[in-house]
């Protein structure tokens, strides 16, 4: 007898936290390494179920981070498989870290580690909308509570300097952001808000737009590296928040900072 279709995807990195959630199926396989390839692998019905799913999978993470693995025939789909297993490859499955999602039939298993309450939600939602209620679904998605760890730690109370009085950065200051991209595809790439943040000297709302345009500076920097767009959002805060003494020159230094956020 031929063996029904299966599928798992699995995601494995050497980062903590860092991970991504697509599927694979019939004794299916697909792992992101640590050089970003996500190895498809098991059997599937068909080449049109190959190449679906393929495409799906290429779509999401670029075709040339797919490696194929896949083997045809040997497995007995339920009625329309291939269509509902490429409805599940959305981008939402990229919000999962350190993740798995296993079918068997038409049961579906999804674990990994998501960065709020609402994400474990709503990934598991979007997958039973796509499917057919024969499917069911066991959510073992967990928020995760150390992505804003991940990010504390790696600008470990460092300052991101700009030129003085303008939002232009310096070198040392484009140092620090590159390591706060590795940090951010560590945790997923989830939605962090930058807050600028300035001192107390000169006029108050002249200080909220710099800060302003500082945070839009390193907001720009970081989609320039390949952060989506719609994950960074751009906050000013001016003086308003100060970490230290304004009457120091290192109280001011403190407070002319950069912060990241998870913005839920």
């Amino acid at each position: 007898m031929s063996r029904g279709v299966s599928m798992m995807f699995r995601v494995i990195t050497t980062a903590a936290c860092l991970a991504l959630s697509p599927p694979v199926f019939a004794d299916t396989a697909a792992s992101l390494q640590a050089h970003s390839k996500v190895v498809a692998s098991g059997s599937v019905p068909d080449e049109a179920a190959r190449a679906a799913i393929l495409g799906k999978l290429r779509d999401l993470y670029g075709a040339t981070n797919v490696v194929d693995r896949l083997e045809v025939g040997g497995v007995v789909p339920p009625p329309n498989w291939t269509e509902y297993m490429t409805k599940l490859l959305v981008d939402n499955l990229k919000a999962v870290h350190a993740g798995e999602m296993q079918v068997n039939g038409t049961q579906i298993a999804i674990k990994g580690n998501v960065s709020n309450e609402a994400m474990r939600q709503q990934v598991v939602s979007n997958m039973a909308i796509a499917l057919n209620p024969t499917y069911t679904v066991n959510n073992g998605l967990v928020v995760s509570e150390g992505a804003q760890g991940v990010l504390d730690k790696t600008l470990s109370n460092r300052v991101v300097e700009f030129e003085s009085g303008s939002a232009r950065l310096t070198p040392a200051g484009i140092a620090i952001l590159d390591e706060m991209l590795l940090a951010m595809k560590q945790i997923g790439m989830p939605r962090i808000q930058i807050i600028g943040h300035t001192d107390s000297s000169g006029n108050r709302l002249a200080n909220i737009g710099l800060s302003l345009a500082r945070a839009n500076a390193v907001r720009g920097y970081l989609i320039d590296k390949g952060v989506p767009a719609d994950s960074l959002s751009a906050v000013g805060s001016g003086p308003d928040h100060p970490v230290d003494s304004n009457q120091t020159v290192e109280g001011r230094a403190k407070n002319r900072r950069i912060e990241f956020r998870l913005a839920g």
